[in-house]
Protein backbone atom coordinates (compact mmCIF):
# COMPACT_ATOMS: atom_id res chain seq x y z
CA UNK A 1 0.00 0.00 0.00
CA UNK A 2 1.42 2.73 -1.28
CA UNK A 3 1.61 6.32 1.25
CA UNK A 4 -0.64 9.32 1.05
CA UNK A 5 1.38 12.23 -1.21
CA UNK A 6 1.70 9.37 -3.48
CA UNK A 7 -0.06 10.19 -6.94
CA UNK A 8 0.58 7.50 -10.19
CA UNK A 9 3.60 6.40 -9.24
CA UNK A 10 5.55 9.63 -8.41
CA UNK A 11 5.72 12.21 -4.83
CA UNK A 12 6.92 15.95 -5.00
CA UNK A 13 9.28 17.31 -3.13
CA UNK A 14 9.96 20.55 -1.31
CA UNK A 15 13.26 20.75 -0.14
CA UNK A 16 14.45 23.82 2.74
CA UNK A 17 17.73 24.71 2.13
CA UNK A 18 20.12 24.97 -0.41
CA UNK A 19 24.13 25.39 0.81
CA UNK A 20 26.42 21.89 1.30
CA UNK A 21 23.27 19.75 2.62
CA UNK A 22 20.83 20.85 0.02
CA UNK A 23 23.40 20.43 -2.75
CA UNK A 24 24.02 16.77 -1.72
CA UNK A 25 20.43 15.62 -1.14
CA UNK A 26 19.75 17.24 -4.38
CA UNK A 27 21.88 15.08 -6.08
CA UNK A 28 19.88 12.19 -4.42
CA UNK A 29 17.08 13.45 -5.81
CA UNK A 30 18.41 13.55 -8.96
CA UNK A 31 20.60 10.01 -9.21
CA UNK A 32 18.63 7.50 -7.23
CA UNK A 33 15.56 7.38 -9.80
CA UNK A 34 18.44 7.02 -12.76
CA UNK A 35 19.89 4.16 -11.29
CA UNK A 36 17.08 2.35 -9.14
CA UNK A 37 13.46 0.37 -9.82
CA UNK A 38 11.87 2.94 -6.92
CA UNK A 39 7.97 2.17 -6.60
CA UNK A 40 7.73 5.65 -6.11
CA UNK A 41 10.00 8.32 -8.22
CA UNK A 42 10.61 11.71 -6.13
CA UNK A 43 9.66 14.65 -8.10
CA UNK A 44 12.03 17.89 -7.48
CA UNK A 45 9.46 20.38 -7.29
CA UNK A 46 10.40 23.49 -5.39
CA UNK A 47 13.90 24.45 -3.85
CA UNK A 48 13.28 27.09 -0.37
CA UNK A 49 15.86 29.47 0.81
CA UNK A 50 15.33 32.87 2.34
CA UNK A 51 18.01 35.20 0.03
CA UNK A 52 15.84 34.46 -3.21
CA UNK A 53 18.60 35.31 -5.17
CA UNK A 54 21.04 32.17 -3.28
CA UNK A 55 18.32 30.14 -3.58
CA UNK A 56 17.24 30.64 -7.84
CA UNK A 57 20.86 30.04 -8.39
CA UNK A 58 20.55 27.08 -6.32
CA UNK A 59 17.41 25.86 -8.20
CA UNK A 60 19.09 26.38 -11.78
CA UNK A 61 22.39 24.85 -10.67
CA UNK A 62 20.72 21.89 -8.45
CA UNK A 63 17.46 20.78 -11.07
CA UNK A 64 14.53 21.81 -8.72
CA UNK A 65 11.78 23.35 -11.16
CA UNK A 66 10.81 26.56 -9.16
CA UNK A 67 11.88 28.42 -6.36
CA UNK A 68 9.93 29.81 -2.98
CA UNK A 69 11.66 32.02 -0.13
CA UNK A 70 8.75 31.21 3.25
CA UNK A 71 9.00 27.26 3.69
CA UNK A 72 5.35 27.98 4.96
CA UNK A 73 4.01 28.33 0.65
CA UNK A 74 5.93 25.22 -0.15
CA UNK A 75 3.88 23.79 2.58
CA UNK A 76 0.69 24.71 1.40
CA UNK A 77 1.36 23.41 -1.90
CA UNK A 78 -1.22 20.46 -3.34
CA UNK A 79 2.11 19.05 -5.80
CA UNK A 80 4.07 18.64 -2.61
CA UNK A 81 4.03 15.35 -0.91
CA UNK A 82 7.36 15.13 0.90
CA UNK A 83 9.04 18.24 2.45
CA UNK A 84 13.45 17.78 2.49
CA UNK A 85 14.96 19.90 5.83
CA UNK A 86 18.42 20.86 4.81
CA UNK A 87 18.39 23.55 7.22
CA UNK A 88 20.51 24.88 10.32
CA UNK A 89 19.30 23.11 13.73
CA UNK A 90 17.54 26.00 15.36
CA UNK A 91 14.92 25.85 13.08
CA UNK A 92 14.11 22.14 12.42
CA UNK A 93 11.17 21.62 14.90
CA UNK A 94 9.32 24.34 13.40
CA UNK A 95 9.28 23.34 9.86
CA UNK A 96 9.15 19.71 10.56
CA UNK A 97 6.35 20.14 12.79
CA UNK A 98 4.70 22.15 10.47
CA UNK A 99 5.10 19.85 7.91
CA UNK A 100 3.65 16.66 9.70
CA UNK A 101 0.95 18.82 10.54
CA UNK A 102 0.10 19.88 6.76
CA UNK A 103 0.45 15.95 6.00
CA UNK A 104 3.73 15.89 4.37
CA UNK A 105 5.96 13.61 5.09
CA UNK A 106 9.78 14.54 5.96
CA UNK A 107 13.39 13.96 5.62
CA UNK A 108 15.07 16.18 8.16
CA UNK A 109 18.70 16.42 8.47
CA UNK A 110 20.73 15.80 11.57
CA UNK A 111 20.90 16.27 14.09
CA UNK A 112 17.61 16.03 14.61
CA UNK A 113 16.89 19.14 16.65
CA UNK A 114 19.02 21.40 18.86
CA UNK A 115 17.36 20.49 22.39
CA UNK A 116 15.82 17.41 23.58
CA UNK A 117 12.76 19.31 24.07
CA UNK A 118 12.88 20.22 20.80
CA UNK A 119 12.96 16.64 19.56
CA UNK A 120 10.64 15.65 22.17
CA UNK A 121 7.90 17.88 20.18
CA UNK A 122 9.38 16.90 17.07
CA UNK A 123 8.36 12.74 18.09
CA UNK A 124 5.37 13.61 19.22
CA UNK A 125 4.43 15.18 15.78
CA UNK A 126 5.46 12.46 14.02
CA UNK A 127 3.79 9.72 16.30
CA UNK A 128 0.36 11.88 15.73
CA UNK A 129 1.00 11.79 12.04
CA UNK A 130 2.37 7.99 11.72
CA UNK A 131 -1.28 6.78 12.30
CA UNK A 132 -2.44 8.62 9.52
CA UNK A 133 0.26 7.28 7.41
CA UNK A 134 2.87 9.97 7.28
CA UNK A 135 6.66 8.89 7.49
CA UNK A 136 9.28 10.88 9.35
CA UNK A 137 12.75 10.37 9.01
CA UNK A 138 16.21 11.83 10.04
CA UNK A 139 19.44 11.50 7.84
CA UNK A 140 22.19 9.68 9.22
CA UNK A 141 23.16 9.02 5.80
CA UNK A 142 26.17 7.12 7.14
CA UNK A 143 24.86 4.39 8.12
CA UNK A 144 23.96 3.87 3.92
CA UNK A 145 27.45 3.38 3.02
CA UNK A 146 27.55 -0.19 2.30
CA UNK A 147 30.55 -1.00 4.02
CA UNK A 148 28.56 0.11 7.30
CA UNK A 149 25.56 -1.63 6.26
CA UNK A 150 27.54 -5.01 5.48
CA UNK A 151 29.33 -4.60 8.98
CA UNK A 152 25.61 -4.27 10.72
CA UNK A 153 24.70 -7.90 8.79
CA UNK A 154 27.95 -9.55 10.27
CA UNK A 155 26.74 -8.58 14.00
CA UNK A 156 23.11 -9.44 13.48
CA UNK A 157 24.35 -12.86 11.96
CA UNK A 158 26.61 -13.53 15.06
CA UNK A 159 30.02 -13.43 13.79
CA UNK A 160 31.47 -11.18 16.51
CA UNK A 161 30.01 -13.14 19.21
CA UNK A 162 29.35 -11.04 22.24
CA UNK A 163 30.23 -7.34 21.84
CA UNK A 164 32.68 -6.12 23.56
CA UNK A 165 34.66 -2.96 22.98
CA UNK A 166 33.20 -0.15 20.49
CA UNK A 167 35.79 2.95 19.05
CA UNK A 168 34.36 6.02 17.22
CA UNK A 169 36.08 8.43 16.39
CA UNK A 170 35.26 11.96 14.20
CA UNK A 171 37.74 13.85 13.21
CA UNK A 172 37.90 17.27 11.28
CA UNK A 173 40.84 20.26 11.11
CA UNK A 174 38.13 23.31 9.10
CA UNK A 175 38.56 25.48 12.03
CA UNK A 176 41.96 24.73 13.51
CA UNK A 177 43.43 28.32 11.77
CA UNK A 178 42.08 31.00 14.80
CA UNK A 179 41.59 33.30 12.11
CA UNK A 180 39.26 30.94 10.42
CA UNK A 181 35.59 32.86 10.37
CA UNK A 182 32.35 32.28 12.91
CA UNK A 183 30.02 30.91 11.28
CA UNK A 184 26.54 29.61 12.53
CA UNK A 185 27.66 25.81 13.20
CA UNK A 186 30.03 27.65 16.07
CA UNK A 187 27.19 29.54 17.48
CA UNK A 188 25.02 27.58 19.75
CA UNK A 189 21.32 29.15 19.43
CA UNK A 190 21.94 28.41 15.87
CA UNK A 191 23.73 24.63 16.31
CA UNK A 192 22.75 23.35 19.57
CA UNK A 193 26.57 22.10 20.34
CA UNK A 194 29.28 22.08 17.89
CA UNK A 195 31.50 18.87 17.30
CA UNK A 196 29.33 16.86 19.71
CA UNK A 197 26.07 17.46 17.67
CA UNK A 198 26.90 18.07 14.60
CA UNK A 199 29.60 15.40 13.79
CA UNK A 200 29.69 13.34 17.09
CA UNK A 201 25.29 12.75 16.57
CA UNK A 202 26.64 10.30 13.56
CA UNK A 203 29.11 8.46 14.98
CA UNK A 204 26.58 7.76 17.88
CA UNK A 205 24.50 6.46 15.01
CA UNK A 206 26.61 4.20 13.32
CA UNK A 207 27.75 2.70 16.46
CA UNK A 208 24.24 2.29 17.54
CA UNK A 209 23.20 0.92 14.12
CA UNK A 210 26.04 -1.83 13.96
CA UNK A 211 25.99 -3.18 16.74
CA UNK A 212 22.02 -2.81 17.15
CA UNK A 213 22.03 -1.84 20.83
CA UNK A 214 21.60 2.07 22.80
CA UNK A 215 24.16 3.60 25.03
CA UNK A 216 22.58 4.00 28.12
CA UNK A 217 25.07 5.94 30.19
CA UNK A 218 27.94 8.32 29.50
CA UNK A 219 30.83 9.97 31.03
CA UNK A 220 32.07 13.26 28.66
CA UNK A 221 34.61 16.03 27.94
CA UNK A 222 33.85 19.06 26.39
CA UNK A 223 36.17 21.46 25.36
CA UNK A 224 36.81 25.08 23.48
CA UNK A 225 40.07 25.59 22.27
CA UNK A 226 39.12 28.97 20.52
CA UNK A 227 37.08 31.13 22.01
CA UNK A 228 36.48 33.89 19.71
CA UNK A 229 36.56 34.41 15.85
CA UNK A 230 36.17 37.04 13.60
CA UNK A 231 33.00 37.89 12.51
CA UNK A 232 33.06 37.01 8.10
CA UNK A 233 32.56 40.75 6.28
CA UNK A 234 30.45 38.49 3.88
CA UNK A 235 28.84 35.23 3.75
CA UNK A 236 28.64 33.50 6.94
CA UNK A 237 29.52 29.58 7.17
CA UNK A 238 32.79 27.56 6.27
CA UNK A 239 34.07 30.41 4.08
CA UNK A 240 34.40 33.74 4.08
CA UNK A 241 36.72 36.68 5.04
CA UNK A 242 37.29 37.29 8.76
CA UNK A 243 37.06 41.03 9.64
CA UNK A 244 38.06 43.00 12.48
CA UNK A 245 35.25 42.16 14.91
CA UNK A 246 35.51 39.29 17.36
CA UNK A 247 32.45 36.95 18.42
CA UNK A 248 32.39 34.59 20.78
CA UNK A 249 32.18 30.57 20.12
CA UNK A 250 29.43 29.01 21.97
CA UNK A 251 29.91 25.47 21.11
CA UNK A 252 32.75 23.16 22.40
CA UNK A 253 35.49 22.59 19.29
CA UNK A 254 35.62 19.15 20.55
CA UNK A 255 33.85 16.40 22.59
CA UNK A 256 35.59 13.24 24.44
CA UNK A 257 33.39 10.72 26.02
CA UNK A 258 32.61 6.45 27.22
CA UNK A 259 29.73 5.24 27.20
CA UNK A 260 27.92 1.74 27.98
CA UNK A 261 25.64 -0.01 25.80
CA UNK A 262 22.80 -1.70 26.66
CA UNK A 263 24.03 -5.38 25.74
CA UNK A 264 27.54 -5.13 28.17
CA UNK A 265 29.55 -3.29 25.95
CA UNK A 266 32.12 -0.70 26.40
CA UNK A 267 32.82 2.37 24.27
CA UNK A 268 35.26 5.27 23.74
CA UNK A 269 34.31 8.14 21.44
CA UNK A 270 36.30 10.97 19.96
CA UNK A 271 34.96 14.06 17.90
CA UNK A 272 37.18 17.11 16.89
CA UNK A 273 37.46 19.48 14.73
CA UNK A 274 40.91 20.04 15.67
CA UNK A 275 42.70 16.96 14.21
CA UNK A 276 44.91 19.11 12.44
CA UNK A 277 45.42 17.24 8.93
CA UNK A 278 42.13 15.05 9.15
CA UNK A 279 39.43 16.54 6.91
CA UNK A 280 36.68 13.73 7.50
CA UNK A 281 37.81 10.79 9.08
CA UNK A 282 35.63 8.36 10.80
CA UNK A 283 37.04 5.43 12.15
CA UNK A 284 34.72 2.19 13.47
CA UNK A 285 36.42 -0.63 15.21
CA UNK A 286 33.75 -3.02 17.25
CA UNK A 287 35.58 -6.00 18.77
CA UNK A 288 33.60 -9.52 20.08
CA UNK A 289 34.70 -12.13 21.28
CA UNK A 290 34.36 -14.42 17.86
CA UNK A 291 35.78 -11.13 15.97
CA UNK A 292 36.13 -7.48 15.24
CA UNK A 293 35.59 -5.09 12.74
CA UNK A 294 37.11 -2.52 11.82
CA UNK A 295 36.15 0.89 9.08
CA UNK A 296 37.90 3.73 8.04
CA UNK A 297 35.83 6.28 6.09
CA UNK A 298 39.21 7.43 3.90
CA UNK A 299 38.59 3.82 2.93
CA UNK A 300 34.71 3.90 2.76
CA UNK A 301 34.68 0.55 0.02
CA UNK A 302 36.51 -1.12 2.53
CA UNK A 303 35.37 -3.33 5.69
CA UNK A 304 38.12 -4.86 8.23
CA UNK A 305 36.84 -8.54 9.40
CA UNK A 306 38.70 -10.63 11.78
CA UNK A 307 37.51 -13.96 12.80
CA UNK A 308 38.63 -15.04 16.00
CA UNK A 309 37.01 -18.89 15.16
CA UNK A 310 38.84 -19.98 12.86
CA UNK A 311 42.66 -21.64 12.66
CA UNK A 312 45.19 -19.42 14.43
CA UNK A 313 47.86 -20.12 11.82
CA UNK A 314 45.89 -18.25 8.91
CA UNK A 315 44.09 -15.57 11.18
CA UNK A 316 43.99 -12.35 10.31
CA UNK A 317 42.19 -9.17 9.76
CA UNK A 318 40.79 -9.75 6.22
CA UNK A 319 40.12 -6.60 3.89
CA UNK A 320 36.79 -6.72 2.06
CA UNK A 321 36.33 -4.59 -1.09
CA UNK A 322 32.40 -4.41 -0.21
CA UNK A 323 31.47 -3.64 -4.25
CA UNK A 324 30.03 -6.72 -5.39
CA UNK A 325 26.52 -7.01 -6.45
CA UNK A 326 25.23 -8.97 -2.81
CA UNK A 327 26.80 -6.18 -1.24
CA UNK A 328 23.90 -3.73 0.48
CA UNK A 329 22.90 -1.02 -2.25
CA UNK A 330 25.89 -1.72 -4.76
CA UNK A 331 24.09 -4.01 -7.15
CA UNK A 332 22.60 -0.87 -8.97
CA UNK A 333 25.64 1.14 -9.75
CA UNK A 334 28.85 -0.45 -10.96
CA UNK A 335 30.78 -3.32 -11.95
CA UNK A 336 32.92 -5.52 -8.74
CA UNK A 337 36.05 -2.73 -8.09
CA UNK A 338 34.18 0.34 -9.43
CA UNK A 339 34.52 2.40 -6.48
CA UNK A 340 31.56 4.56 -4.38
CA UNK A 341 31.92 7.83 -3.09
CA UNK A 342 30.67 9.88 -0.28
CA UNK A 343 27.01 11.18 -2.26
CA UNK A 344 26.14 7.53 -2.98
CA UNK A 345 25.27 7.20 0.82
CA UNK A 346 22.20 10.14 0.03
CA UNK A 347 21.13 8.26 -2.61
CA UNK A 348 20.81 5.07 -1.08
CA UNK A 349 18.67 6.95 1.69
CA UNK A 350 16.36 7.95 -0.89
CA UNK A 351 15.91 4.63 -2.03
CA UNK A 352 14.86 3.54 1.43
CA UNK A 353 12.82 6.58 1.57
CA UNK A 354 10.73 5.79 -1.56
CA UNK A 355 10.37 1.86 -0.82
CA UNK A 356 8.63 2.72 2.84
CA UNK A 357 6.34 5.57 0.41
CA UNK A 358 5.75 2.68 -1.93
CA UNK A 359 4.77 0.38 0.44
CA UNK A 360 7.59 -1.93 -0.32
CA UNK A 361 9.64 -1.89 2.72
CA UNK A 362 7.86 -0.41 6.59
CA UNK A 363 8.76 3.06 7.80
CA UNK A 364 12.09 3.77 7.60
CA UNK A 365 15.07 4.20 10.00
CA UNK A 366 16.08 6.14 11.62
CA UNK A 367 12.71 7.93 12.45
CA UNK A 368 12.15 10.84 14.82
CA UNK A 369 12.17 8.46 17.85
CA UNK A 370 15.68 7.47 17.23
CA UNK A 371 16.50 11.20 16.32
CA UNK A 372 15.09 11.85 19.74
CA UNK A 373 17.02 9.03 21.56
CA UNK A 374 20.54 10.57 19.68
CA UNK A 375 19.60 14.26 20.99
CA UNK A 376 19.20 12.62 25.02
CA UNK A 377 22.64 11.12 24.36
CA UNK A 378 23.75 14.09 23.12
CA UNK A 379 21.96 16.20 26.48
CA UNK A 380 23.46 13.29 28.45
CA UNK A 381 27.42 13.91 27.26
CA UNK A 382 26.87 17.77 27.87
CA UNK A 383 24.96 16.94 31.39
CA UNK A 384 28.08 14.93 32.05
CA UNK A 385 30.77 17.19 31.04
CA UNK A 386 29.70 19.47 32.68
CA UNK A 387 28.74 17.81 37.03
CA UNK A 388 32.53 15.50 36.07
CA UNK A 389 30.19 12.52 36.65
CA UNK A 390 28.70 9.45 35.29
CA UNK A 391 25.26 10.49 33.53
CA UNK A 392 22.03 8.09 32.64
CA UNK A 393 20.76 8.66 29.18
CA UNK A 394 17.02 9.01 29.47
CA UNK A 395 14.84 6.52 28.06
CA UNK A 396 13.47 5.72 25.15
CA UNK A 397 9.51 7.22 24.75
CA UNK A 398 7.69 10.43 24.13
CA UNK A 399 6.78 11.75 27.83
CA UNK A 400 3.18 11.27 28.17
CA UNK A 401 2.90 8.81 25.26
CA UNK A 402 1.82 5.01 26.15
Amino acid sequence: MTAPGVTNGTIGVGMIGYAFMGAAHSQAWRSAPRFFDLPVRPQMRVICGRDGGKAEAARAQLGWDEVESDYRVVLARDDIGLVDICTPGNTHAEIAIAALAAGKHVLCEKPMANTVEEAEAMAQAAAEAAVHGIIAMVGFTYRRVPAIALARDLVAQGRLGTLRHVRAQYLQDWIVDPQAPLSWRLQKESAGSGALGDIGAHIIDLTEFITGERLESVSGLLETFINQRPIPTQASGLSGTGGDTMGAVTVDDAALFLGRFSGGAVATYEATRFATGRKNAIRIEVNGSDGSLAFDFESMNELHFFDNTTDVQTQGFTRILVTEPTHPYVSAWWPPGHLLGYEHAFSHQVVDLMASLGGQAGPPTPNFADGLHVQRVLAAVEASAASGTWTQVEPDGIPGRK
